[in-house]
């Protein structure tokens, strides 16, 4: 679709939004939010007639791209069938859905609660561990980011947790493996590994065994900084679990349906939760769906004592044939092996080759579709470009620099000192090399912020 400039209407849905739209995680009066008229594919576009490759996908949802025709028509047609129904009964698109997740989650978790989102999702985890188990803490690791319901922001471990930390949530956080800044001083991987399962063992020692009901990590950390664990990590997190009768939740919400060149990045570990959430990937954002998959035992333990929980809107039809439809599309046009051949042998290869040339990468890291950049002042001795949770002119290198990506018609993913390259898992070699091109202009502003 070929952009068609209306600076008028675009001004018309900026000043309605600047009117009644009150934005998340913003000062209100701080922001500019950009006016978008379209999208397609790996684009979107603005009434100006500029188009943005990107490289954010959304917020890590777009999938399979915007508007997907296949998608689309599956959500037309189900609302042609039926727009909505109630959760309490048996909905074709609800138990397709459930069938066709529940194919694809790892080991025995064939059980699927939907939700509305991924925080909800972690809050009905959370209350399922705790019901399970008897027991009323949760153990999560600084760097994550779990959701903005109230649960699942104390679950958080980035600054957006703070406003809202009582400290009365139950929640206890850890340090997780992180080699590039270990809090272990570590060398290498092997010994962030052991060390990092030494300091959460200790930790759980510490807090009580008998009171700990869940042990929550993101496979591989999101907006945190897409963290790869080193081998054996989660492996090992398993067999604590175990040890201590705890249960295992994997958040998939970011990292899951292909983002990682698997359907889930449980795969890329062989490792099997008790719990795990999901949401944005599953149908690609479309409509609002999230959901948590259950073991067999968690299952179990409200086979004939009821679960107190639920949502008006769990397994909506329309959610449901969205994903539906995602996951047909993501199994016909192998998007998922997309992601992992194109992770491998253009964007890992190619983004370290940036890294060469600009000393304001300090480190590159991650997996299929799903990478981060961290930019540094110095290589040597690793300091940030912008200091932890900078705002205003603190933050100044970091802005300098996504406004060189936007002038250059790439719409970048940025939080703290990382760029995070995450752009659709269908997206072609072409695109690819067209937004590293954009990035390599970009990350030479970022470069004039070094020493």
């Amino acid at each position: 679709m070929t952009p068609q400039p209306n600076p008028e209407a675009g001004a018309a849905v900026k000043a309605a939004d600047r009117d009644h739209v009150f934005h998340s995680w913003s000062a209100q009066e701080l922001i500019d939010p950009l006016a978008v008229a379209g999208a397609e594919g790996s684009y979107f576009w603005d009434y100006d007639g500029r188009r943005y490759l990107d490289f954010s996908s959304g917020l890590v949802y777009t999938n399979v791209g915007y508007q997907h025709p296949k998608v689309v028509a599956a959500i037309q047609e189900q609302a042609a069938r039926m727009t909505t129904f109630a959760p309490a009964f048996a909905i074709e698109a609800r138990s397709e859905a459930a069938r066709l997740i529940a194919e694809r989650t790892p080991g025995d978790l064939d059980k699927i609660f939907f939700t509305n989102g991924g925080a909800d999702a972690v809050e009905h985890a959370i209350r399922m561990a705790r019901l399970h188990t008897g027991r009323p803490k949760v153990l999560s690791a600084y760097r994550s980011y779990h959701g903005g319901t109230q649960q699942a922001v104390n679950i958080t471990g980035d600054p957006r947790r703070w406003a809202s930390d009582s400290g009365t949530a139950g929640v206890v956080h850890f340090w997780a493996p992180y080699l590039y800044r270990s809090r272990f001083y570590a060398e290498t991987e092997e010994q962030e590994c052991a060390r990092a399962l030494e300091h959460l063992e200790t930790t759980i020692a510490f807090e009580g065994p008998s009171t700990v009901a869940a042990i929550i990590l993101e496979t591989i950390p999101g907006t945190a900084g897409i963290m790869v664990p080193p081998p054996g990590y989660l492996a090992g997190v398993r067999e604590l679990c175990d040890k201590y009768g705890i249960v295992f939740v994997l958040d998939e919400v970011m990292a899951g349906f292909g983002r990682t060149g698997e359907w889930f990045a449980a795969d890329l570990f062989d490792v099997t939760p008790d719990l795990l959430t999901f949401a944005k990937g599953v149908n690609s954002g479309y409509v609002p769906l999230g959901g948590v998959a259950i073991s067999g035992a968690i299952a179990q333990t409200f086979g004939k004592r009821p679960y107190p929980g639920g949502l008006t809107y769990s397994g909506h039809p329309l959610a449901c044939a969205a994903a539906v439809a995602t996951i047909d599309v993501m199994a016909e046009e192998g998007v998922v092996e997309n992601a992992a051949r194109l992770g491998a042998s253009v964007l890992g290869p190619e983004l370290r080759e940036l890294s060469a040339r600009h000393p304001s990468v300090g480190e590159v890291r991650g997996v299929g579709m799903f990478w981060a950049l961290e930019l540094v002042r110095n290589q040597e001795t690793r300091e940030p470009l912008v200091p932890y949770n900078a705002a205003g002119e603190a933050n100044a290198p970091m802005a300098a620099f996504a406004a060189a990506a936007k002038g250059s018609g790439l719409w970048p993913f940025v939080n703290m000192n990382r760029t995070h390259v995450v752009p659709p898992c269908n997206i072609t070699e072409a695109e690819l090399k067209e937004g590293l091109a954009a990035l390599d202009a970009a990350l030479s502003v970022a470069d004039e912020y070094t020493e």
